[in-house]
């Protein structure tokens, strides 16, 4: 697997190639927005970007909001500790999750294999329903969710949605109607457990909502304060 390291502290990256080669992961490294993006749009191996906000030439947030025009490919973006609004930002322009610097090793590691365990290979994703058969599809009113491929449809439109905002999507309709945690969503959508101040799940269930109503969905995604989120069909 080929990670995608858009980092501008060589320290940090000679670093990061090393832990991540001895974990089995190829790296390819570009100190700056402008590369990276390069890199992102005609590398056809790279299965996720590390994407740190602050870089020369062309920021993290601008390379994001390009790419997210022209790719679905996973991006957990590198922050600066207490920087807020760099995350919602983030996430609200289609990155996966985040991780603030400075960052233990291992937390990476589980970051990026959650990820990938969301976006692996689309042609072996198969979930099992609760009579023990493969199920292929999902459907709730005027959506429809192809789980083998990871696409979700709304009235002949395909949805544009990152592979957390897909994890979620399916999560709450495989139980219409009903509330789950935000907590619940964050381990089993995202893979780890939510932090205090963690805006992760509220961004990505804002952007969709918006995608939702961009469709003109009758599905709606609704909230109760304290119990979570679900979502309800017209």
């Amino acid at each position: 697997m080929t990670i995608l390291l858009i980092e501008d502290d060589a320290g940090l990256a000679e670093l990061l190639t090393e832990f991540l080669g001895m974990s089995g992961y190829e790296v390819l490294h570009c100190a700056d927005g402008e590369s990276g993006l390069n890199a992102a749009l005609h590398y056809d191996n790279i299965e996720l970007i590390l994407l740190d906000v602050m870089l020369p030439k062309l920021n993290g947030l601008d390379v994001l909001k390009v790419l997210r025009q022209n790719s679905e490919i996973p991006v957990l973006m590198l922050t600066a500790r207490g920087d807020d609004l760099d995350k919602v930002l983030g996430l609200e322009l289609g990155a996966d999750d985040y991780l603030a610097k400075p960052f233990n090793d291992r937390e990476l590691l589980a970051r990026i294999r959650a990820i990938m365990r969301r976006t692996q290979d689309r042609s072996q994703t198969l979930e099992t329903n609760v009579s023990g058969n493969r199920q292929k599809r999902l459907e709730l009113g005027d959506l429809q969710l192809d789980l083998q491929r990871m696409e979700a449809r709304c009235n002949e439109q395909t949805l544009e949605l990152t592979g957390s905002e897909f994890a979620l999507l399916k999560q709450l309709s495989n139980t219409p109607g009903e509330l789950i945690s935000k907590d619940d969503l964050s381990e089993q959508c995202l893979g780890r457990r939510l932090q205090a101040f963690d805006r992760s799940i509220d961004t990505h269930i804002s952007n969709l909502r918006k995608k939702l109503s961009a469709a003109e969905s009758q599905c709606e995604i609704k909230s109760q304060r304290g119990r979570g989120y679900g979502i309800f069909s017209g």
